[in-house]
């Protein structure tokens, strides 16, 4: 799955951030028990990775001190994955 999400022209997804992805979606079927069909276009249209929580935060006009707070603050209103290794996140578009 890492490997469609980087042959994905129209993405720009890092490797850790593809790997992140994937893990946090395996995750939620395990959680919900649902089996997802999968479908990298319409993960692309529904997630977006940004350089830092401050990053994505002020994509939508929100304003944080801090990424701690700007994380808090998207955390409050979508989902929000954390890649491993750097101050970057996925977000889930809404």
């Amino acid at each position: 799955m890492v490997e469609s999400l980087m042959a994905d022209e129209y993405a720009n997804w890092t490797r850790p951030g593809a790997y992140a992805l994937v893990e946090w979606l395996e995750a939620l079927e395990e959680d919900t028990g649902t089996e997802m069909e999968w479908d990298r276009v319409a993960i692309r249209c529904d997630f977006t990775e940004y350089s830092s929580a401050l990053a994505a935060a002020a994509e939508y006009g929100i304003t944080a001190s801090d990424e701690e707070s700007a994380r808090l603050i998207l955390e409050d209103r979508t989902a929000v994955i954390r890649i491993r290794g750097s101050s970057g996140v996925i977000i889930q578009q809404y």
